[in-house]
């Protein structure tokens, strides 16, 4: 079966979008703009960069199940995230922990690793092989050797990395991606949950993964 998803973008929630989105641009090195909504979107050099950093009245109460992996020079990249009003959070061997002026935690690694969005799960291979079928991908092993990394075709990191935690996800992702998709009852179909249909206010459809992960499917 061929993939039934494209990607399109990255979307963070924060009750700051101006300063979030400033953060981004100034960390990625790229360019902010601010909608008349008060939502902010964050262009790279493609669309598929681009981040819409949205305004959410709730603040964020519970660790991030959704985070980025950046890699490059980390004690510079982590002096970058320090001079935009990040912080530092833990040395982790291989990787460093930072966080965001809001507390929304990424991790930094050396070049030599790979860049990616990161997912927790409860059930990681099961989730990477999911998606792999909704993207029409192949998941590579991951240091484990479970076949839980996903190479996302078009999207502007290496790999999806689902990764095994034991909590349940209990509140809203603050992090989520959009897809491009010409057959939402086929995606239903396979397993995902209708959040909110298209209505007066949005024009895309709203959905959960088996996880519960939230994604937005719009019709290109």
């Amino acid at each position: 079966m061929g993939a039934l998803v494209r990607w399109k973008d990255l979307v963070t929630d924060t009750t700051d979008p101006a300063g979030t989105g400033r953060f981004w641009a100034g960390l990625l090195g790229r360019l902010v703009t601010r909608d008349e909504d008060g939502d902010v979107r964050v262009d790279g050099s493609s669309d598929a960069e681009r981040i819409w950093v949205d305004r959410v009245p709730e603040r964020r109460t519970v660790k991030d199940r959704v985070h980025l992996d950046l890699v490059g020079d980390v004690p510079a990249l982590r002096r970058t995230v320090e001079r935009l009003g990040g912080r530092h959070v833990a040395d982790r061997g291989r990787w460093t922990v930072v966080a965001d002026p809001e507390g929304g935690e990424f991790c930094l690694f050396p070049a030599t690793e790979v860049t990616g969005l990161v997912v927790d799960a409860r059930r990681p291979v099961e989730i990477a092989r999911w998606w792999a079928e909704a993207f029409g991908a192949t998941p590579r092993t991951g240091p484990d050797g479970l076949p839980r990394w996903l190479p996302v075709p078009g999207a502007p990191f290496d790999v999806m990395k689902f990764v095994a935690v034991a909590e349940p996800k209990t509140a809203k992702n603050r992090r989520h991606w959009d897809v491009w998709c010409e057959d939402v009852p086929a995606l239903v179909g396979r397993g995902a949950t209708v959040l909110r249909e298209p209505d007066d206010e949005i024009g895309w459809t709203v959905l959960a993964d088996p996880e519960g992960n939230e994604f937005c499917a719009f019709t290109p």
